[in-house]
């Protein structure tokens, strides 16, 4: 059930009635003190104590906003839940927060209200229920934290109590300050943690780092000016490179981990206007920010009783983290910073403006992707991260923002472990492995190209390149073992009825649906096509999917494979458009399209 009453919000005053209406479901769902909250059954990895904490801290990132310039009724529900969940002797105590504990997360959105709000979380709190919510936050001051993003939960916090004069530690907050600026790589680009471990680049750069940034940047601006600069340098230049990542309806490419978090895509830009960062003209950041809340809103994301629920374009647990509690998903709230923006600031005063023309292909080495963008089709082709909570959401070839991807599967056998986007080799027949636990990855003229080593005697080299409409794949298998190989296409959604049509011939496969057209072939046909149906609710898009595939069985020696894919949501697209050729020689490998070379590699 859908709790809004518009999923197409254009106004400041739209968009603060979707936050209270975004938040008015969980109302009921509140405990008797109100420091909990527990709005279906299922839990995560942490203990309930934090995961309903979740639910209490979470709608705070859309609520603390709209609550510096908007109204909203229900600050003495919180006020309640701040003073029980922070009081040790009683029954909703949150608990003692212990190294990497789920609360130290939780605390951030209090520290923001603090800051911002102080007259409604603060101010008519009593000494004793003051004293009890600094030494609860003061937690985080004596625990250690991952070294990640995590470590701005420190920083909010003891901003949140520095503001209102509360005991805090700034020299752990400057200490943690320059952990998270050592994980800056250059040209606006962080990595989730320390770049020589290999931490992962994703949406925690734009939805975590960036935005926790330039919080700072705006919170401790008259106390640490040169970081504050920095913080907001940074956010400018990566702007030009995130853009990229959205297509002109608002839809985001699906990549990497903690994807429930849905609309907290447009938090960047939000923070962007938050921080006064005119990184793109402020009519293009409006509508960045808005086209994407649009989106979202408009989809089927909520649970019957018009609650946020886990998954992605629609409720499924079969794609979520083992973190994500019932709660997690509010941290999507975090969209609406820009309601704390008085109302005559430029971001509200611009008209929306759509993306500019951007070029087809933008290569992003500190991610590994190559961003395309093919008639309204944006898709990334990637090198493969370290697999970070699965291998289905860093280690695929390709990544789209129409078509999402796959999950594996628990069942056994071929296609089901999520082979959309991806080569998956099984000893068996039965049991895949997909790319991961990459040996090496390199991104190197618009050419993505990585190795892996699935088992010892099998070593897998695969380089992947644009050809648009197509991008092609180009793989070097050398076994010691007998391969059992599928690679597929693009997951396509498999509706009920007749307008569901599939195609196989000697050179490929092809899906159509109201979803569109996803196609695969092998131009050295040297590989059997079919058409997989993957097991439901594993895909982010939609709960029954089919995908196009090419299969062969390898016996050892070395082997060259070369595969050609494209998908998009026409139906009706040509899917025998020219395609990419491959050539052998005794030297190299060759691969051309439209009389231009693609790839070449040495044999």
């Amino acid at each position: 059930m859908n709790p809004l009453s518009t999923t197409a919000p254009r106004t400041r005053a739209e968009f603060e009635t979707v936050v209270r209406e975004l938040y008015e479901p969980l109302r009921s769902h509140f405990s008797p003190g109100n420091a909990r909250v527990r709005p279906v059954a299922t839990g995560s990895h942490c203990a309930s104590a934090a995961a309903e904490l979740e639910g209490f801290s979470r709608p705070l990132w859309g609520l603390v906003p709209l609550g510096v310039h908007g109204d909203f009724d229900d600050w003495a529900r919180f006020r309640e839940g701040l003073v029980n969940g922070t009081d040790p002797d009683h029954d909703e105590y949150w608990g003692p927060a212990d190294d990497h504990d789920q609360r130290h997360v939780e605390m951030a959105a209090i520290g923001l209200g603090l800051a911002l709000v102080p007259e409604e979380l603060w101010e008519p709190l009593s000494e004793t229920e003051r004293a009890n919510l600094a030494d609860w936050l003061n937690q985080i001051n004596d625990a250690d934290l991952p070294d990640c993003n995590w470590l701005f939960f420190r920083v909010l916090t003891n901003l949140g109590l520095r503001s209102v004069g509360a005991e805090h530690d700034p020299d752990r907050t400057a200490a943690s300050l320059d952990e998270l600026e050592s994980y800056a790589v250059g040209d606006g680009w962080y990595t989730d943690g320390p770049p020589e471990e290999g931490a992962p680049v994703d949406y925690y750069v734009p939805w975590a780092i960036h935005y926790y940034g330039l919080l700072y940047a705006v919170l401790a601006e008259d106390d640490d000016p040169e970081r504050a600069a920095r913080f907001r340098e940074r956010a400018r230049s990566f702007a030009t490179h995130h853009r990229a990542w959205f297509d002109a309806d608002g839809r985001a490419l699906p990549y990497g981990r903690s994807l429930t978090y849905r609309f907290a895509q447009a938090g960047f830009w939000g923070a962007l206007a938050f921080a006064g960062v005119e990184a793109l003209p402020w009519g293009q950041i409006r509508g960045l920010w808005a086209r994407n809340v649009r989106w979202w809103l408009d989809q089927p994301i909520f649970t019957d009783g018009g609650v946020l629920s886990v998954g992605y374009r629609y409720p499924t647990l079969k794609t979520s983290e083992e973190y994500n509690s019932p709660n997690s998903p509010y941290w999507a709230l975090k969209a609406f910073l820009p309601l704390a923006l008085p109302a005559d600031h430029p971001f509200w005063r611009a008209d929306e403006a759509p993306l500019p023309d951007l070029p087809e292909t933008t290569a992003q080495p500190e991610p590994g992707l190559v961003v395309c963008r093919d008639d309204g089709h944006v898709f990334a082709l990637s090198a493969g991260q370290r697999s970070v909570h699965g291998r289905a959401k860093y280690a695929k070839f390709a990544y789209s923002s129409a078509f999402g991807f796959s999950v594996g599967s628990r069942r056994h056998g071929p296609g089901l472990a999520g082979h959309d986007s991806t080569l998956a080799l099984s000893l068996d027949g039965e049991s895949y492995r997909i790319r991961g636990d990459l040996d090496e990855t390199a991104c190197e003229d618009g050419v993505l190209r990585s190795r892996w080593t699935p088992w010892d005697g099998v070593r897998v080299d695969s380089w992947v390149a644009p050809a648009l409409p197509w991008h092609v794949r180009l793989h070097r298998v050398r076994t010691e073992r007998r391969l059992h190989v599928d690679e597929g296409g693009f997951a396509i959604a498999r509706p009920d009825g007749p307008r569901h049509g599939t195609e196989t011939t000697d050179s490929g496969a092809v899906v159509r649906s109201d979803a569109g057209t996803s196609a695969v072939r092998d131009p050295l046909e040297a590989r059997e096509a079919c058409v997989v149906h993957e097991e439901p609710n594993t895909n982010l898009y939609h709960p029954r999917t089919s995908v196009p595939t090419l299969r062969a069985t390898l016996d050892p020696d070395t082997h060259w494979l070369a595969t050609a894919a494209r998908a998009h949501p026409d139906r009706a697209v040509d899917a025998d458009a020219p395609r990419p050729t491959v050539r052998h020689t005794a030297e190299r490998v060759v691969v051309e399209h439209d009389g231009e070379r693609v790839l070449r590699v040495e044999r």
